[in-house]
C-alpha cells in the first residue's frame, strides 16, 4: 500500500473524481494551495486529509510537501486534480513496492482533449515521475514546472494514467498557459545565458526522460521555436492521426511557444533598458515564480 497526495489550486471540477479515483489507498492527502473556489469543501466530504500551504513554485510545493506532511506509508503517489488512478496503475505500483528495486517511478500519461486521447500529439509516452520512496525523492524548479531529484536508481511503470487537461475548458487553458509563459521566458532567459545543451544526453540518453531533458534545452535555442515545434508534432509525431484534437493540439502548443519568446524578448528588452538607467547594479536572470499553480 503506499499514501497518495493530490495537489490543488481551485478544482471544484475535478477534486470529486480525482479523489474517487484514489480511494484505492486508505491515505489520502490532499495539499491546496488556498483555493478561491470550492475545492476544500468538496474535498472534505470524503476521508482524506486536507493540508493548506501557500503556493511559491512547483518543485518547491512538491519538496514542502513531501518534507512536512507526515505521511502513512513508505511509499507515496503524487496524482494531481486533473489526473485519475487506474486499478491497474494502482496494483503495479504496489507490486513494485514490494519488489523495492527502485527508489522512485515514471508513469505514461495519456492526455485526453476533446474527448480523446491524443495518443501522437503529446510524445506518448511521456513519463512523469509520480511514485516514491519518501526521503529519497524531492523536486527543484524549471521554468513553470519541476524536475526530480532522485537519490537512488528509478525504474518506469508499464500502466498509464488519464490526464484531463482541458476538463475545465478552453478559457481556463489559456489563461493557465499564459501565466506559465511568463516562468517559462524567465528559465528560458537563464538557460540561454548560463546552462548548456546535454548532447551526450541528447542523443544516447539511456531514458525517455533524459533525452526530453536534452531536447528541451536544445529548442530553447533554435530560431523560429513555434514554427519548428508545431511542423514536429504535428508530421513528425504524427500529430494529424489524432484528428481535429491533434490539430487543435498542435496550435496551441505552437501558439504557447510563441507567446515565450515574445516574452524572452519582452525580458530582455527591460533588462537592457534597466542596465543603461543604473550601469551599477548587476542583471538578475534568476526565474521567480510567483504565479498560482493550475493542474
Amino acid at each position: 500500500m503506499f499514501s497518495i497526495y493530490i495537489l490543488t489550486h481551485n478544482e471544484e471540477l475535478d477534486i470529486a473524481a480525482c479523489i474517487e479515483s484514489a480511494q484505492l489507498s486508505d491515505d489520502i492527502i490532499v495539499v491546496d494551495s488556498f483555493s478561491g473556489d470550492r475545492t476544500v469543501e468538496i474535498a472534505s466530504q470524503y476521508p482524506v486529509r486536507v493540508v493548506k500551504h501557500a503556493f511559491e513554485s512547483h518543485g518547491k510545493q512538491r519538496t514542502w510537501m513531501l518534507n512536512n506532511i507526515p505521511a502513512k506509508y513508505e511509499w507515496a503517489y503524487i496524482l494531481e486534480a486533473d489526473e485519475r488512478m487506474t486499478r491497474q496503475l494502482f496494483q503495479e505500483c504496489c507490486d513494485k513496492i514490494r519488489a523495492a528495486e527502485h527508489v522512485g517511478y515514471y508513469v505514461a500519461e495519456r492526455v485526453m482533449f476533446m474527448d480523446r486521447w491524443i495518443k501522437h500529439s503529446t510524445q506518448f509516452p511521456r513519463y512523469q515521475l509520480r511514485l516514491l520512496q519518501l526521503g529519497k525523492v524531492w523536486f527543484t524548479d524549471y521554468g513553470h514546472t519541476e524536475r526530480e531529484v532522485c537519490e537512488g536508481a528509478t525504474g518506469f511503470l508499464q500502466e498509464t494514467y488519464p490526464h484531463y487537461t482541458c476538463g475545465k475548458g478552453m478559457n481556463r487553458w489559456i489563461e493557465k498557459h499564459n501565466r506559465y509563459s511568463t516562468d517559462e521566458a524567465r528559465e528560458t532567459l537563464r538557460q540561454l545565458e548560463t546552462g548548456r545543451v546535454n548532447w551526450k544526453q541528447l542523443f544516447f540518453g539511456k531514458t525517455e526522460v533524459e533525452r526530453r531533458h536534452a531536447l528541451k534545452d536544445l529548442s530553447l535555442r533554435l530560431p523560429l521555436r513555434p514554427l519548428i515545434r508545431w511542423v514536429y508534432m504535428y508530421f513528425f509525431l504524427g500529430g494529424w492521426r489524432d484528428g481535429e484534437a491533434g490539430l487543435a493540439w498542435c496550435t496551441l502548443q505552437g501558439f504557447y511557444e510563441y507567446l515565450i519568446v515574445l516574452k524572452v524578448k519582452e525580458l530582455k528588452r527591460a533588462q537592457i533598458n534597466a542596465a543603461s538607467e543604473n550601469p551599477s547594479v548587476p542583471l538578475n536572470l534568476t526565474p521567480i515564480s510567483n504565479t498560482l499553480p493550475e493542474h
